[in-house]
């Protein structure tokens, strides 16, 4: 490669709308970019592995005013109200599948792991949240508090190791609120069968036996080494952020204080044995006593009494950004309604003000879908559904807001139908919606490249490109 060339390198993906896309724009805009010259750009798009033969695309003919590098596998960080890696932007479409840790612990099915990851990879999602966690239950990671098994452990490893072959960073969830994978309830019935006198589930937010149990799993997951990489996990940045729990609410205390002194108590424990990676809460993104001005974004009068608060407990010491969740089909009506659509916008746009006003952090939109099971449901509503998501989304990354990005609640590969739980998507049935997946990563990639080039442009000042990252969709 001549000195007058240079590179704009784009990794992990490999879909085919991508690819058009990405070369298509870069050839519209050459002129109105000023790329030309003497020199040359090499768009290069790469795959790991070689799992997709022919992903490996360039395009000559353009020059940009300086080198841009691959960035290094390093730990995701938080400035002000923005992701970052490696000091560049780094604006998250990413995905939920909790159950990788499980089916990797069998033989016949930890194929499904990689496949997932492929998919994932295929439409340029970045990030992926699913459980570090299986209490008591069937193949349980913990067996009893302190008692792990370790063919579970090590299939945690693989979920780790693979993730990373795909440039796909995880959001490793540590308990749960629900009686699914064991969580809360499972840590009851264990300190009801040591002889503690508990009478309700929201007790393990309370009760210092059961606090200590929590924490002695959280110091052995975050101090694991792991078998496959020899990494330690609280020093992999594969692992993209800890999340305390899923869907914490303690509904016994409708005024918070019990959620939010056990919140305080667990961020400066992750902290102290992990100062590197962020940490989040995993809320769904009530509002509470603390900011009564803010119940009226609610999705009904019920979610203010549950024990969560949204700005009170993202302001926390050791807390890095903001969880909320999306599910119009559950807080208002089953049945698939117009008023869903207009919620979700206010939903999300009310928490991106906040997380930008008083929070000073990104917000992640970590979980949202439509059940294929809900009366009145469609294609078309699912996919006017994730338009509205992906271009609230855009409307804050324009102007450099908090809204750091959104994981879809969830993607399957094919032959897991079984677990389905009316919110799967699977790619290869699913075309229009991942088209729509996959038009929204190469936004994202291709705005994050901008950014990081060192040369006149500022993130916040418009170039040609910006007609097609912040098109409307429905035009």
């Amino acid at each position: 490669m001549g000195s007058s060339e240079k590179v704009l390198r784009i990794d992990g993906f490999s879909s085919p709308i991508f690819l058009i896309l990405a070369c298509f724009i870069l050839v519209e805009n050459s002129t109105a970019l000023g790329l030309g010259g003497d020199g040359s750009l090499e768009m290069v798009v790469t795959d790991p592995e070689n799992q997709f033969p022919g992903s490996s695309w360039t395009s000559q003919g353009f020059s940009i005013p300086d080198v841009v590098e691959a960035d290094e596998w390093r730990m995701v960080e938080k400035k002000g109200n923005q992701f970052m890696v490696n000091d560049k932007p780094f604006y998250v479409n990413g995905f939920n599948t909790y159950w990788l840790m499980v089916l990797a612990a069998d033989q016949s099915t930890r194929g499904k792991v990689t496949e997932v990851f492929q998919q994932a990879f295929s439409i340029g999602l970045t990030v992926c949240r699913t459980w570090a966690f299986n209490d008591g239950q069937w193949r349980a990671l913990q067996k009893s508090p302190s008692v792990y098994d370790e063919e579970v452990f090590q299939a945690l490893d693989f979920v780790v190791s693979e993730a990373k072959k795909y440039k796909i960073r995880l959001i490793l969830s540590l308990t749960n609120n629900w009686d699914a994978y064991g969580g809360k309830p499972q840590y009851v019935k264990w300190g009801k069968a040591a002889g503690l006198n508990l009478t309700s589930d929201d007790d393990f937010f309370s009760n210092p036996t059961l606090k200590s149990y929590y924490k002695a799993y959280v110091k052995t997951v975050l101090n694991r080494v792991n078998t496959i990489t020899n990494i330690t996990y609280k020093e992999d940045p594969t692992i993209f952020a800890w999340e305390l729990m899923n869907e914490p609410r303690c509904t016994s205390d409708p005024s918070g204080d019990v959620l939010q002194e056990w919140i305080e108590e667990m961020a400066v424990h992750v902290k102290g044995i992990d100062p590197k990676h962020l940490v989040e809460i995993g809320l769904e993104g009530f509002y509470g006593p603390s900011t009564p001005n803010r119940v009226q974004y609610n999705p009904n009068t019920y979610a203010q009494q549950v024990g969560t608060d949204f700005v009170r407990n993202h302001q926390v010491l050791g807390v890095d950004f903001a969880s909320v969740h999306i599910y119009a089909d559950s807080w208002i009506s089953q049945a698939i309604s117009d008023a869903h659509l207009p919620f979700i916008r206010s939903w999300m746009e009310a928490h991106i003000e906040d997380a930008e006003n008083y929070l000073n952090m990104p917000v992640l939109f970590s979980e949202f879908g439509v059940s294929t099971k809900d009366p009145g449901y469609n294609s078309t509503f699912r996919d006017a559904l994730f338009t509205t998501v992906y271009r609230t989304l855009l409307n804050s990354t324009r102007r450099g807001g908090s809204g750091g990005g959104s994981l879809l609640w969830q993607l399957f590969p094919d032959g897991t139908d079984y677990m389905d739980d009316g919110y799967a998507i699977v790619i290869a049935k699913s075309p229009s919606t991942s088209n729509i997946i996959s038009l929204h990563s190469t936004r994202l990639a291709i705005f994050n490249s901008i950014c990081s080039w060192s040369c006149r442009w500022g993130c916040k000042k418009k170039n040609p490109l910006w007609a097609f990252l912040f098109a409307d969709d429905d035009a």
